[in-house]
This record gives structure tokens, C-alpha cells and sequence, in this order.
């Protein structure tokens, strides 16, 4: 009789434990055919990734990979779910963003994503959405009993709460059945406008909710404003923790326990494309608030309530379409990081007012999740997996680490007055901003594979967002600002500026160079004419005259480049060419620019437009 081992699963144990050191053996063999000599770790840092804060991904995981240790769903730290049974079965909370000024819309729009799946609204109110006065009219027909609020009215929260606490006792909603969020959040307000307001409307709406309303909680801490201005996941849930504690601090000198405070609170976070970055990131910011209500000495209270929005900063105007991609791997990450509540951005958010189609799309992406790929049945998905867990504790570390420079400028209020926070999101933003214009951060349809000739998406323009605090930024905001340059040049000339691509030798030597080029000038907006598809010293000049272009790019081999591109470029030159391009790497005669992978396309783009005389 075979007895199992009693210390594991025994399946493949007549096979050999394989070691780190020997899968590390095989990637060294692997790269040193790709060129690369290295050895034992230096292997595996070759093939690693840096992400922001200070943070890096491995390519290989194992039990060695220690974490502290993250307790059981429900249970302080929390890392795990905020309740034992999770999201399950129904799903998370399907909650869609209405911003309509005209009350009667936003009404029907309100009740048709209700009949058809969403499960609690999020409402813009005041000078950025239905005016106060018009609340009562954007939600007649809902049954507030059973359709959760969050309102999101920026300075308005106290007119905005009072009219909503109005229409639920209208509507004779039992007190303790009123579900949502007042929305009140003066700090996030000071960082969209740089208005600095008093908190004590806020506090007196925490009190009136802890006395009457169980189901209310009256205050937002959202974390989007420092998202869009630029700001790292660690900074996202550092600013968090800031202005967490800030309110905490007002509401207990207010008279009321730190159970009760916290019990006031839901948190507001950006869940993008990176989906284990996602993860990580929500399963962190429980860990963070945990530790935050045990040290105020309510570990019990330190469930964190949370709602996660697609990222507005990923959404690209050109090609939207692909922004039904990125929110559903986004709405994937903030459903398997355990959200309690899913905004999808509609795909045509950024545009402006969303139609019945993007509404329909945005909340069937969280219910196909739900229903068919059953995201909600498992707790904790992501729980066990030694890069989740390691990527988790490693950025609640640096997010602890910024919450304390926060802390330590005086707190949230003194640090975005100060413009420390600024500073701090804006240095971020730089960094990536330019490995977004060396495309070392692709945007699929915008600065990869665009396509000059797709009609735009047209929508009715959207209120005006709150300005005059922190920035908001764009992924795609460099490569948009020069396809406006070229969609200005083709409407005032009836054609969009041109790139001639002289190929060099058969196509097996110059297609992939060919393809390179027309994706990075085509990315600013300026269309790649490679026609013929072959040129020499001798045929260049004709071929360059009748494209129509004023520059042109050399694409081949770099041994079909030393025969040829010098005379080519010369006769090029001769044309009448402006600019000669090569794609790739060298020094000939000639040639006035290269272009290549990890070059600044941004910069490539804007001086070609210049020299183009494209205004």
C-alpha cells in the first residue's frame, strides 16, 4: 500500500524538485543566444520590470517569496475582503456615473441602466452635473429604497445631502433603509480647485447619519484627484491615508468614536489596465486602513469600504473604442481585488456625455464578469499567489512611506497647500510622460497602430470639471495635441502632411522597418506614403516628387544601408526633401535623424510638424 506524504500534495513526486538555481541556468542559456552574457541573478534582473515607486516585477515567484502573513477574509488586516463572503454570490455593486445638467435625461438614463443591471448610482450635482433643484426630478421613478446613492457635488455636498434626505423621507424610505453616500469631501474638493472649505458641514452630515441613517455614510475619501494629476498607485493610496486620518481627526474631536468615524467613510480609487498592479492595490489599501484603525485603537473598524472607477487618465479620444479593453481588464482587477463597488467608465467617457450604446457596454462589462466568467463566486482570487501577495506588501510599504512625508508636511491640508503634493505627482508624471513619448508605454490606436483615416466620435460636451488645483493629465494628451495639428492642416488643405518611406532591397530586407516608421509618423498625425515599395539611388527622386511629401525616411537592413543610403538620401535631398529620416542606427552622409526604438517620438513628431510648417 502507498502511504501519501502527509506535508503537501504527492502529485508529480517521482519527479525531482526543480531549484531556483536551475531554472536560473536555463535563462542564462536562453539570453546568451540573444546576446546577453550574464549570470545567476543578474539573469533574472534582465528580465525584470520596473514599475513606479521604486517597485519591481520578477519573472519568477516561488515560496521563498515571503509576505506577512494576510488573515482570513473579514478579519484585521483585512488584506483578504472586507467581509468573510467577499463579494459573493451576487457580485459586487454595479454602480454607473450619471453627469447630465438636464434633470428629464438624466432621469432617463438613470432608469434605464437600473432596469437592465446596475445596482446603485453615482450622481454628478451641482455646477458639475444636475443642479440640486433638479435632483428630485433625475430620480423620480427610482426606488431609493433599493437603489443605492452616491452623490458626487463637490462644494455643493451640504445643499446636494439635505435634498437627498429630503426626497427619502418624500418617498417614505424608512431611515435605516437608506443606502449610499453623501459624497462630502472638502480635501478632495481642495485638490480638484484649490478651494479650501470649512469641514464642519461635513462632520454635522457624519453625525446626522450616525444618529439616523446606518446605511449613509456621509463622507468620501476619493483618490482620482491625485490619479489624474499624474500620481503613482503608492502615491494614490498614500494621499488616501492622508485625508483619511484628516477626516478621522475632525469627526472624533466632533464628539464621535473612532469606530463610528470610520463607519462614515467609503474610499475612492482608480483601477486601470495594469490589472495585478490593481490588485495589489486595493488588497494594500485595506491592509493600510486596517493598520491606521489599530493604531487609533478600533482594529475591529478598520474594514475598508471601497469603490474603484476605471481610470480616466488611461481613456483615449482617438480609436475609443480600444477603451472597452482597458476598462473591462481594469473592472477584472477591481472585482478580483475585492471592490465593493464598480464604476466602468463608459468607452466614450472622454469625449464627452456618454450615449445609451457606451452606458450599455460600460455596465454589461461588470455583469458579464459577474455572471459569466463568475469573478465573485471565489473570495479572494488573487489570495496565495506569490507575486500578488509579494506586489501587495511591497507597495503598502511605499505607500506607507509617502502617507508619512504627508504626515510629516503637516498633513493632507498643509501638504497640497503647500504644493508639496503637486510637486510630488508632477515629478512622477514626468517620468512616465516620457516613456510615454519614447513609447516604452504603448497606447494601443494613439501612439501604436493608428489609423489616420477613422472617422472621430462625436458627443455632446460635458459639464465642465472642477479647476484650478491639481492638474489632470492624459496617457494620450502629447500624441493628441499633435493629430489636432494635423486634422487642423488636412482641414485647411485638404490633405494631412506627409512622410515618403523610401524601402531599400526586397521586402523581406525593408517591410519591418517600413511598418515601424508608418506606425511612429502616423502616430503624429502625419500619413506614410510607400509607393513604390522599392527605391534606389536612381528612382528615389521620382518616387519622392509624386508622393506629395517633404520628407522622407530611408527603412531597410543595416547591410543594405551601408551600400545605399547615402546615395539614396543625396538623391533625396536633390528632390527636394527637407528632411531625411533612417530607421534605425548609424552616421551617414546625408541622413539627417534617426529613428528607432526607445527614440523620443513626441519630440520626432513635433519638430517634423514644425519643419512642415503644420501650425
Amino acid at each position: 500500500m502507498t502511504v501519501l506524504p502527509d506535508d503537501g500534495l504527492s502529485l508529480a513526486a517521482e519527479f525531482p524538485d526543480a531549484t531556483h538555481e536551475q531554472w536560473q541556468r536555463l535563462v542564462e542559456g536562453v539570453l546568451r543566444k540573444s546576446g546577453k552574457d550574464v549570470s545567476g541573478t543578474a539573469a533574472e534582473e534582465a528580465l525584470s520590470t520596473a514599475l513606479e515607486d521604486g517597485l519591481t516585477t520578477r519573472p519568477l515567484y516561488t515560496s521563498r517569496d515571503a509576505a506577512p502573513a494576510v488573515g482570513h477574509p473579514g478579519f484585521a488586516p483585512f488584506v483578504r475582503g472586507a467581509t468573510p463572503g467577499g463579494t459573493a454570490p451576487t457580485g459586487w455593486d454595479v454602480r454607473q456615473r450619471h453627469a447630465s445638467t438636464d434633470p428629464a435625461r438624466a432621469n432617463e438614463a438613470v432608469l434605464g441602466d437600473l432596469e437592465n443591471g446596475v445596482t446603485s448610482l453615482w450622481l454628478g450635482v451641482g455646477a458639475h452635473g444636475v443642479p440640486v433643484s433638479g435632483l428630485a426630478r433625475a430620480l423620480d421613478g427610482v426606488y431609493l429604497d433599493l437603489a443605492p446613492v452616491a452623490l458626487d457635488a463637490g462644494g455643493e455636498f451640504g445643499p446636494a445631502a439635505r435634498e437627498l434626505l429630503r426626497l427619502y423621507e418624500a418617498a417614505g424610505v424608512p431611515k435605516e433603509s437608506a443606502r449610499g453616500t453623501l459624497g462630502a469631501d472638502v480635501l478632495g474638493h481642495e485638490a480638484r480647485s484649490g478651494e479650501a472649505s470649512d469641514p464642519a458641514e461635513a462632520v454635522e452630515l457624519a453625525r446626522l447619519c450616525g444618529r439616523e441613517y446606518p446605511g449613509l455614510r456621509a463622507l468620501a475619501v476619493d483618490a482620482l484627484p491625485y490619479h489624474e494629476a499624474g500620481g503613482s498607485a503608492a502615491q494614490e493610496l498614500g494621499a488616501s491615508l492622508a485625508t483619511g486620518v484628516a477626516y478621522l481627526r475632525e469627526l472624533t474631536e466632533a464628539g464621535l468614536s473612532v469606530e463610528e468615524a470610520c463607519a462614515q467613510l467609503e474610499f475612492r480609487y482608480a483601477a486601470t489596465a495594469d490589472q495585478f498592479l490593481t490588485i495589489a492595490k486595493l488588497r494594500a489599501a485595506r491592509r493600510l486602513w486596517a493598520r491606521v484603525a489599530e493604531v487609533c485603537g478600533a482594529r475591529a473598524a478598520g474594514a475598508q469600504r471601497q469603490h474603484a472607477v476605471t481610470s480616466p487618465v488611461m481613456m483615449t479620444r482617438r480609436d475609443p473604442w480600444v477603451n472597452m479593453l482597458r476598462t473591462t481588464v481594469a473592472c477584472l482587477g477591481a472585482g478580483v481585488g475585492g471592490a465593493d463597488a464598480v464604476t466602468v467608465l463608459p468607452f466614450d467617457h472622454s469625449l464627452g456625455l456618454p450615449d445609451a450604446f457606451a452606458r450599455r457596454i460600460a455596465r454589461n462589462t461588470s455583469t458579464i464578469l459577474i455572471e459569466e466568467s463568475h469573478l465573485a463566486r471565489v473570495i479572494d482570487p488573487a489570495g496565495g499567489s506569490w507575486y500578488v501577495e509579494r506586489l501587495t506588501d511591497e507597495l503598502a510599504h511605499a505607500a506607507w512611506g509617502f502617507f508619512q512625508e504627508i504626515e510629516g508636511a503637516g498633513g493632507q491640508a498643509a501638504a497640497l497647500r503647500s504644493g508639496m503634493i503637486r510637486e510630488r505627482l508632477a515629478a512622477t508624471w514626468a517620468a512616465r510622460n516620457k516613456r510615454l513619448a519614447e513609447r516604452r508605454e504603448p497606447i494601443t490606436g494613439v501612439s501604436e497602430f493608428p489609423n489616420l483615416d477613422e472617422r472621430p466620435v462625436e458627443r455632446e460636451t460635458a459639464p465642465a470639471t472642477p479647476s484650478g488645483g491639481l492638474p489632470r493629465v492624459r496617457r494620450d494628451e502629447a500624441y493628441e495635441a499633435l493629430r489636432a495639428r494635423s486634422d487642423a492642416h488636412l482641414a485647411g488643405t485638404g490633405a494631412r502632411p506627409k512622410v515618403f518611406l523610401a524601402g531599400l532591397g526586397p521586402a523581406a530586407a525593408h517591410t519591418a522597418r517600413a511598418a515601424f516608421a508608418a506606425n511612429l509618423f502616423q502616430a503624429g498625425g502625419i500619413e506614410a506614403v510607400h509607393e513604390p515599395a522599392t527605391v534606389d539611388a536612381a528612382t528615389a527622386a521620382d518616387a519622392f516628387k509624386a508622393s506629395g511629401a517633404t520628407v522622407a525616411c530611408l527603412c531597410s537592413s543595416d547591410a543594405l544601408y551601408a551600400e545605399q543610403a547615402e546615395a539614396v538620401a543625396q538623391a533625396l535631398k536633390s528632390a527636394g526633401a527637407e528632411r531625411v529620416f533612417l530607421a534605425g542606427r548609424g552616421a551617414y552622409d546625408g541622413v539627417d535623424a534617426y529613428v528607432f526604438a526607445g527614440c523620443d517620438a513626441v519630440a520626432v513628431l513635433s519638430s517634423t510638424l514644425d519643419r512642415m510648417g503644420v501650425a
